[in-house]
């Protein structure tokens, strides 16, 4: 089985074709760009240039996974949009994962429990919590460094290495989701062909927008 996989939910621009079957994954192509202002620009054609890279064409893939977050708005719906109208021309299903799990599908094992974290700006992270098998046990969550209590000691994520020193944490790989993580957290729902879950992505926060109040009354003296 031959899927595309997409993440913008983090200041990196992934994609990338990843073959799948009962033994495991292989990374065919792929494309990165470490751009928190390219997702919208770079997506597509790193999309194409992963296909190019594997000697395959779109036509060729039978499943589409991607990341649904947590991570900020702008960033995370030019991934899902992109992976849903792809989805959608090609009739090909469309698979969400948490890129947390696809960041903790690819710590090496043998760390023991470990967290995930990712920068999710104004000073806080997106986080999440691993037992030793990579299984989730908890999050995910938004929160300031200083107000996360846990006694593990391991974490993966960019917001790892932002928040390491505030965290007391060993930083370890990797850094971003990778195509491979990324299949690796929906494989068995591929295998299965299951029907995928809808595409919604993990705000977390609400709007900063506010639905405006009445308009006050204004008075004669």
């Amino acid at each position: 089985m031959l899927v595309l996989a997409i993440d913008t939910s983090t200041p990196a621009v992934t994609a990338g074709v990843v073959a799948v079957d009962g033994s495991g994954v292989e990374t065919r192509g792929e494309r990165v760009t470490v751009d928190a202002r390219a997702h919208g620009e770079l997506i597509t054609p790193h999309a194409l240039a992963a296909a190019e890279a594997a000697g395959v064409t779109l036509k060729d893939l039978d499943a589409i996974v991607v990341g649904v977050g947590p991570g900020p708005f702008t960033g995370l719906r030019a991934g899902m949009a992109t992976a849903a109208a792809l989805g959608h021309a090609l009739g090909l299903p469309v698979y969400p994962v948490c890129s947390l799990d696809a960041l903790a599908a690819d710590v090496e094992p043998g760390e023991g429990a470990f967290l995930v974290l990712t920068d999710a700006r104004r000073r806080e992270v997106y986080w999440a919590a691993y037992d030793a098998a990579g299984q989730r046990t908890d999050g995910p969550h938004v929160q300031r460094p200083a107000d996360l209590e846990t006694d593990v000691k391991v974490a993966a994520g960019d917001g790892a290495l932002l928040y390491a020193e505030a965290l007391d944490v060993r930083p370890v790989e990797p850094r971003f989701p990778s195509p491979a993580g990324l299949v690796k957290a929906a494989r068995n729902a591929l295998l299965a062909k299951e029907t995928p879950a809808p595409l919604t992505p993990l705000y977390l926060r609400r709007p900063d927008a506010a639905e405006p109040t009445a308009p006050k009354r204004v008075t004669t003296p």
